[in-house]
């Protein structure tokens, strides 16, 4: 991990997804940028702007914290390109995971879960031994924590509530194959 480099992608995408947050609550229209499967390939800007939009104050704060905690790690471990790279192929993979298994194509989704759970798939790879805290309280290696979350969102994709499992699930299995794909080409580097 290099610690000279200055973390900033993190910091900005926390900042640009509050500033979003606010706005949406202060202007209408803005549906027309959650993410909706049966308009998806109409209207594609939906599969990055839904990445940005929260349905409220707990969801985007939750999303913040946790982008925080694991981007800033991700971020000075792979660097900027690497680290957007991650965030930005995992939202949009986790809208189409979203798509594939959302049982009414006019839901729609929005929030960055996809892209954090891909930053969580990444760091899975890149550091299964690094102690996180599950509910904020009980520590555990990045990996059992990956593999304890996939379980709960593969579960939840048979019962019915209003969270995107399929999002999550989606940008956590491209973020562990984008994992594998820089632990083994910064391995080819050095």
């Amino acid at each position: 991990m290099d610690d000279s480099y200055p973390v900033r992608w993190t910091y900005i995408l926390i900042a640009f997804t509050i500033v979003v947050f606010i706005a949406q609550n202060f202007t209408e229209g803005w549906e027309i940028f959650m993410f909706y499967p049966a308009y998806a390939f109409a209207y594609p800007w939906m599969f990055v702007t839904s990445i940005f939009l929260h349905a409220g104050i707990d969801h985007i704060l939750v999303n913040m914290i946790v982008l925080f905690y694991f981007g800033t790690y991700l971020e000075r471990r792979v660097g900027p390109r690497s680290f957007l790279l991650v965030f930005f192929v995992s939202g949009i993979i986790g809208n189409i995971g979203y798509m594939i298994t959302s049982p009414d194509p006019f839901t729609p989704s929005l929030g960055a879960s996809g892209a954090i759970y891909g930053v969580m798939g990444a760091l899975a790879v890149l550091a299964p031994l690094l102690i996180v805290f599950v509910g904020f309280m009980v520590p555990v290696p990045m990996v059992l924590a990956v593999i304890g979350y996939s379980i709960l969102d593969y579960t939840g994709l048979f019962l019915p509530d209003d969270v995107a499992h399929g999002a999550h699930l989606g940008g956590l299995v491209i973020g562990i194959l984008l994992g594998f794909y820089l632990r083994f080409s910064t391995r080819e580097k050095t």
